[in-house]
């Protein structure tokens, strides 16, 4: 039987950082031209400016490269499982930014309303619909 050798995270590190923003890739984003993933951030920036691949410099699309991006759960999954806590902080960070963008929102992300709860239940009693006959009958 062969003996198994520990793996050290660093080992790892070319393959599971962003070459954009040097970081562990946060939504892992693969450019489908020439397979190189980034996080999905940093390569939507990138692309405002840009239509090249940032690592291997290859043109990704003409008019729209954002066509060309597709998400990579399998390997965000695989980076959560060897950086301990990234999830968590990363979880961490992005509900502060939604409060810092929504600060008039409640913790469970419903909006703050001034509006009492009579308003609401009047607001149920109304029909939005368009009575068209049309529709109506089928």
């Amino acid at each position: 039987m062969a003996t198994q050798r520990k793996q050290f995270v660093k080992e790892f590190n070319p393959h599971i950082t962003c070459h954009i923003c040097k970081g562990y890739i946060i939504k892992p984003t693969t450019v489908t031209e020439c397979l190189h993933t980034f996080c999905k951030s940093c390569i939507v920036q990138h692309f405002e400016d840009c239509n090249d691949c940032p690592k291997c410099g290859n043109q990704v699309h003409e008019t729209n490269p954002l066509e060309m991006l597709r998400l990579d759960n399998t390997l965000e999954e695989i980076i959560f499982k060897l950086v301990p806590g990234l999830r968590e902080e990363e979880e961490r960070r992005e509900i502060e930014f939604w409060k810092s963008i929504r600060p008039n929102e409640n913790e469970d992300g419903s909006p703050k309303s001034k509006r009492s709860r009579r308003d609401d239940e009047d607001e149920e009693d109304k029909d939005y619909h368009r009575s068209d006959p049309q529709i109506g009958r089928a």
